[in-house]
């Protein structure tokens, strides 16, 4: 029998769910308006979803700007777990805002006397599995789970959403994160290291190994999931040369989205790099690199012959203005040679930065660890508009790593890396809320 908000958490768990949200519902909040998520693309943060789309079957003007994703969706109570195959998320990027819709089409078990009704004081509570299946559950306003909800003002907020993952914890995550953020920086130098997924460490010597290792003094295994890290938090570890000037040794690598169009997709990979790489700077023989910095204030590159163009965004208010733009490569000769469209950079881009930690590192060679630094900063609600923006400012630039070895040969050996980065110094404008903590006054 449900009688509380901790009821449904456990019902939830009992199904998969690690992260918990719950929405106040407003009368318009109902199957006929749909459920609105919010005035801008936040949501996308917190609710798990497919692919990105435009419905070709919309062909009113008003519709053909909209964007859907569906969503692993099901409705549990105390008989059970029904998937609701209709769920979907409806995106209005010219707004921006998202809603979500057909929470009752295709499932017999769903609460439709609560998400019909127009009535004051319903409560919907979201749980978010690992695996990106998102369950729900309804109740009216005179149901216990409601009143309880209706009575509480001290969870923190997400936009629309109110926080529920540390519910029944004593603390919530920000706290319990940097509590041990303070323990693993007081243990100063710590051996290189993976932990596998039989939950045992390992020596690890990648060039990726501070992150693993931070990873592994939290307790995160390396896994396919596209779930945050560590209690919703995204765990971001940066070299630095010292603690004292925190100067980092390289910038932020935000996202590594393969092109999903022009040239570099339709002739291939190799095909690409004849055309548009050039032999490598450093003499080394029978290779060709592609890179360079690409952003949208620069001009052509002089060695690629190509330049960064946004297609289909209001520069001026940040806005998507055509969800079947994005990113483009153009050539002098106005050929596209890469593309990435705006539903899969959205798609990167809300997978793991709702709230990210960024932690400073020190490394040492012999015997080869890291020490972790005394500031983190903190970064909160973000979504895609600020990506943009950034973008339109120059902030965010497409650095590729992208060769070929064996360039004469039959079958060339060719690396692919297309990575969008940013400053260090920029960070902060891809959120609306930034704190750096000193974890050496944490008490």
């Amino acid at each position: 029998m449900i009688q509380a908000v901790s009821d449904v958490l456990r019902l939830m768990q009992v199904y998969g769910a690690t992260r918990f949200y719950a929405k106040k519902l407003a009368p318009n909040d109902n199957s006929k308006n749909q459920i609105y998520l919010g005035g801008d693309l936040s949501a996308l943060n917190v609710i798990p979803y497919k692919s990105i789309y435009t419905d070709s079957s919309d062909t009113a003007a008003s519709k053909r700007d909209r964007a859907k994703a569906d969503i692993n969706f099901a409705w549990v109570d105390e008989e059970g777990c029904f998937p609701c195959p209709g769920a979907q998320l409806i995106l209005y990027p010219k707004y921006p805002e998202v809603r979500m819709s057909g929470l009752l089409k295709g499932c017999h078990k769903a609460p439709r006397e609560v998400i019909a009704a127009r009535d004051e004081g319903r409560t919907l509570i979201f749980g978010v599995t690992q695996d990106g299946r998102v369950l729900g559950y309804a109740a009216n306003g005179a149901h216990a789970v409601s009143r309880e909800m209706n009575s509480r003002t001290d969870l923190h907020q997400i936009g629309v959403f109110i926080e529920l993952s540390t519910y029944s914890l004593s603390s919530d995550s920000k706290t319990i994160l940097l509590t041990k953020l303070q323990e693993i920086y007081r243990k100063h130098w710590i051996s290189a290291q993976k932990l596998g997924s039989d939950g045992v460490l390992h020596p690890y010597m990648g060039t990726n190994a501070g992150g693993y290792t931070l990873e592994a003094e939290l307790g995160i295994s390396p896994n396919g999931y596209s779930e945050p890290d560590y209690l919703g938090w995204e765990i971001k570890q940066y070299g630095v040369n010292d603690f004292n000037t925190f100067r980092p040794k390289s910038p932020v690598t935000l996202m590594t989205p393969e092109p999903t169009g022009g040239i570099y997709r339709t002739e291939g990979v190799e095909h690409f790099i004849r055309q548009f790489g050039y032999p490598d700077t450093r003499g080394r023989p029978d290779r060709r690199n592609f890179g360079g910095i690409y952003d949208s204030i620069r001009s052509f590159h002089a060695r690629t012959g190509l330049k960064l163009e946004l297609v289909g965004i209001d520069e001026v208010t940040g806005k998507i203005t055509d969800m079947q733009g994005g990113v483009f490569l153009v050539s002098r000769k106005d050929e596209i040679a890469a593309s990435w469209g705006f539903s899969g950079m959205m798609e990167h881009w809300n997978r793991k930065h709702a709230k990210a930690a960024y932690i400073p590192s020190l490394s040492r060679k012999t015997p080869p660890g890291y020490c972790y630094g005394p500031k983190v900063l903190l970064c909160e609600k973000t979504d895609f508009s600020l990506f943009l923006e950034a973008m339109i400012a120059g902030k965010i630039y497409y650095d590729p790593g992208i060769k070929m070895e064996g360039a004469s040969s039959g079958k060339p050996k060719i690396k692919r890396r297309s990575q969008f980065r940013v400053k260090h110094s920029s960070l902060k404008c891809l959120y609306h809320l930034q704190e750096e903590v000193t974890l050496t006054l944490l008490r």
